[in-house]
């Protein structure tokens, strides 16, 4: 599917500001980012945080989760987060996307896998440091897929050749994803 067709979110930078300082808070409330004003948290649940932004551009919300596990350990690069983002204005209500915090090279394609009772692997395609979901079609499926799992790894190889695997824990999915579709209809 063409790039064109999704709707890019701004990188944390954009969000943010520098990666330092978005280290900087990550660490400070434990793992879980937090914004500075450009988004409000408006709930944590378990592994999962939920954000809004409302601008001249309309609303924006988010979820987001941090990898608790990494492979390899030693690896040198910024921090990783899977989002869950909507755009209402735009119709977009379920992009779920990953910053992985490294170039990633588009070949071999990066996966993301479902660690549960139905394990189930999506393909996805890779700009900069950025993955997104190949076949839209399957977004939704993969969201199923999460919120019936305890875990999901992402895979992707760097563009310096080294082959990375982040574990997120899915705890608190559901109950996040039913505060997002409250929060941000």
């Amino acid at each position: 599917m063409p790039m064109t067709s999704f709707r890019r979110w701004p990188s944390p930078r954009q969000l943010f500001g520098s990666s330092r300082s978005l280290v900087t808070i990550v660490l400070s409330v434990g793992l879980a980012i937090a914004p500075s004003q450009a988004a409000t948290v408006v709930g944590t649940f378990n592994d999962w945080t939920l954000y809004s932004n409302t601008s001249a551009a309309g609303k924006i919300c988010f979820l987001a989760s941090t990898p608790f596990a990494t492979e390899p350990a030693n690896l040198k690069r910024d921090p990783a987060l899977l989002y869950i983002s909507a755009w209402p204005s735009d119709g977009v209500k379920s992009e779920v996307s990953v910053k992985l915090g490294f170039p990633v090279k588009k070949a071999p394609d990066p996966a993301a896998n479902i660690i549960g009772p139905t394990p189930a692997s999506f393909k996805l395609f890779a700009k900069d440091d950025r993955v997104w979901v190949a076949d839209a079609t399957q977004e939704l499926k993969l969201l199923e897929a999460m919120k019936k799992s305890t875990k999901l790894t992402v895979q992707a190889t760097s563009e310096r050749g080294t082959a990375v695997t982040d574990t997120y824990s899915l705890a608190g999915l559901t109950a996040a994803l039913q505060a997002f579709a409250a929060g941000c209809p």
